[in-house]
């Protein structure tokens, strides 16, 4: 079954907090410790939509997995910069849909004018270190025990990868 990638939906947000979902309770990988709801999530959507990509991939028409970037830090001289995320629903593993979004996402990003993209990676993950290199990201440095949940600090990792020098569209100066 063939894999495509769209831009997010309003209608889009029930499949993507069930999956946010399942590795916040489930896993460490997300930091969050309470479940989110497809409202919070579509209003965080809207409000930053005109400049941070969100993508999904459907496969048979059922939405396996989300792709976004973000805002990386509050301060001004980090508009160029974005921090991405991505999730697939564990159904999906393996068949490459993490890859697929998140090469969409990076070219998104690129286009808009981002000049460094940014990820953290709850540590140990080796298949989205893996990812992230495949995709040419570096990293870039560790936090050690920076994270506490389910009873246990952990590591988060941080990568990223250079796109570009392009200019800002307007949106982007302020």
């Amino acid at each position: 079954m063939s894999t495509q990638v769209r831009p997010v939906a309003a209608g889009d947000f029930d499949a993507i907090a069930a999956i946010t979902n399942v590795y916040i309770l489930e896993t460490a990988i997300h930091f969050g410790t309470e479940p989110v709801t497809a409202a919070d999530l579509r209003e965080e959507w809207r409000a930053t939509r005109e400049l941070y990509p969100y993508v999904v991939a459907l496969v048979g028409g059922e939405l396996a997995g989300f792709a976004k970037a973000t805002r990386s830090r509050a301060r001004a001289a980090y508009a160029r910069t974005a921090e991405l995320g991505v999730y697939v629903h564990p159904d999906f593993h393996r068949r490459g849909i993490a890859r697929t979004l998140y090469a969409a996402v990076v070219v998104s990003c690129r286009d808009s004018g981002f000049h460094v993209l940014v990820a953290g990676i709850a540590l140990p993950n080796a298949p989205s270190v893996a990812l992230h290199e495949a995709l040419g990201f570096v990293p870039v440095g560790v936090f050690h025990g920076i994270g506490f949940k389910f009873g246990q600090f952990h590591d988060v990792g941080f990568w990223e990868l250079r796109v570009g020098d392009a200019g800002l569209p307007a949106a982007h100066t302020g």
